[in-house]
C-alpha cells in the first residue's frame, strides 16, 4: 500500500491561495440587477405596518367605548371583594356600565366608580336599586334594577349605596338551622319524649273508639253511663211517638174527620151563629126601647104642659106603661141569658 508523504510547512508561511471557482458550463449566465429605491419601499412598508397596528388599537378602543361620552356613577359598599376593574354593570342582563376604578373612602367603605354610557344612562333613575351579588358558583355581578322608569333620571356623579347579596354568607346560618332542626327532631322521636306518650294515648283512644261503646263511651268515660244515655234516648223516642199519637187524636177531636159528628169546631161554629142571631134580636129590642124612651120624654112634656086634663094623661101614661112592659117582656124573652122555662113543641 502506497502512502502519501507528508510535507512539513514551516511556521510563518502564509496558506496557499484558494483556487478560483470554475464557472458553470452555461453558455449565457444571467446576472442580478439592483432594486430601485429599495430603502424608500422598505420604509413605506414599515410605516404601513405601524399604521395598521395603530388603527387596530384605535378600533379596539372605539369598540370598548373609550371614545364614547359617559357619565360617572359612584357605588358605595361595605366590602368590594370580588369586584375588579373592567367588570360590567348589567341591567336586565345587558351591560350598561363598566367599573373604572375602586377606591377606599375616608369612612372606611369601598367606592366603586362606574362609567355609564350616556346612551344607556336613561335606564337609571332616582329610584333605581343597585346590588352586588356573589354566588356560590361564578363570579361577582353588579346589577341595576329600575322599577319606575318615569322617575327623574340619575345625575352625573350620583352616589348610591349598593346592596350585597352573598349566597355563601347564608351557608353557616343554614347549617345552624339544620342542626337545630335535627336536634329538635331527635328530641321528638326519643323514647321518653312527649310525642311518644301522645301517640300511645291516641292509640288507646282509637281502640276505645273501635270498642263496643264507640264515641259515646269515650265521651261519657265508662260503659255504664253510655248505656244510660242509650236508654234515655230510647225512652225519648217512645215519648215522642206517644206525643205524635196524642196530637193526631187532638186533631181528630178538634177538626174531626170527614163525616164525623164528634168534631168540636162545627159545634163552636153553630153556637157562634146562634149567638150572632141573639145579638141581632137584642139590637132590635134596644132600638125599640130607644123609641119608647123618646115617647116617654114626649109624654112628660105633654104632662107638664097639660096639667088640666089629668084623666086623659093618666090613660095615656098607663097605655105607654103597658107598651113598655110588653117590650121589656119581649126583651127578657129574647135575651140570651134569660131563663126561659117554657117548652116549645115543634
Amino acid at each position: 500500500m502506497n502512502e502519501t508523504p507528508h510535507r512539513t510547512i514551516p511556521p510563518g508561511t502564509p496558506p496557499p491561495a484558494a483556487a478560483p471557482a470554475l464557472a458553470p458550463d452555461v453558455p449565457h449566465a444571467e446576472t442580478l440587477r439592483p432594486v430601485a429605491h429599495l430603502e424608500i419601499k422598505a420604509a413605506a412598508l414599515l410605516l404601513f405596518t405601524l399604521a395598521l397596528i395603530v388603527g387596530s388599537g384605535l378600533y379596539l378602543l372605539y369598540a370598548r367605548g373609550v371614545f364614547e361620552p359617559t357619565q360617572t356613577l359612584v357605588l358605595t359598599a361595605d366590602d368590594s371583594e370580588g369586584v375588579v376593574v373592567g367588570m360590567d354593570m348589567t341591567f336586565s342582563g345587558f351591560p350598561i356600565g363598566r367599573v373604572r376604578r375602586i377606591e377606599l373612602a375616608n369612612e372606611g367603605n369601598a367606592r366603586i366608580i362606574v362609567d355609564v354610557p350616556r346612551k344607556d344612562a336613561h335606564w337609571l333613575r332616582q329610584s333605581s336599586v343597585f346590588t352586588l351579588v356573589r354566588g356560590i358558583v361564578g363570579g361577582t355581578n353588579i346589577r341595576a334594577y329600575t322599577g319606575m322608569l318615569g322617575d327623574e333620571p340619575l345625575l352625573d356623579g350620583a352616589v348610591r349605596p349598593v346592596l350585597r347579596g352573598d349566597a355563601t354568607a347564608e351557608i353557616p346560618q343554614l347549617m345552624a338551622s339544620a342542626r337545630e332542626l335535627l336536634t329538635n327532631l331527635n328530641a321528638l322521636t326519643a323514647q321518653d319524649a312527649a310525642l311518644g306518650g301522645t301517640l300511645a294515648q291516641v292509640r288507646t283512644l282509637t281502640e276505645r273508639l273501635n270498642g263496643p261503646g264507640g264515641m259515646l263511651g269515650v265521651l261519657m268515660g265508662n260503659e255504664a253511663d253510655a248505656k244510660k244515655i242509650v236508654a234515655t234516648l230510647e225512652r225519648t223516642n217512645a215519648l215522642l211517638a206517644r206525643l205524635d199519637g196524642m196530637a193526631a187524636r187532638a186533631d181528630r177531636q178538634v177538626f174531626g174527620a170527614e163525616g164525623s159528628k164528634d168534631a168540636l169546631v162545627p159545634e163552636v161554629r153553630a153556637a157562634v151563629g146562634q149567638l150572632n142571631s141573639l145579638l141581632a134580636d137584642t139590637r132590635t129590642s134596644l132600638k125599640k126601647v130607644d123609641a119608647v124612651l123618646v115617647e116617654a120624654q114626649a109624654i112628660g112634656a105633654n104632662a107638664r104642659e097639660a096639667t088640666t086634663d089629668l084623666g086623659a094623661l093618666r090613660a095615656e101614661v098607663e097605655s105607654n106603661l103597658r107598651k113598655v112592659e110588653s117590650l121589656v117582656n119581649e126583651i127578657n124573652r129574647k135575651w140570651p141569658f134569660a131563663r126561659d122555662t117554657e117548652l116549645k113543641l115543634p
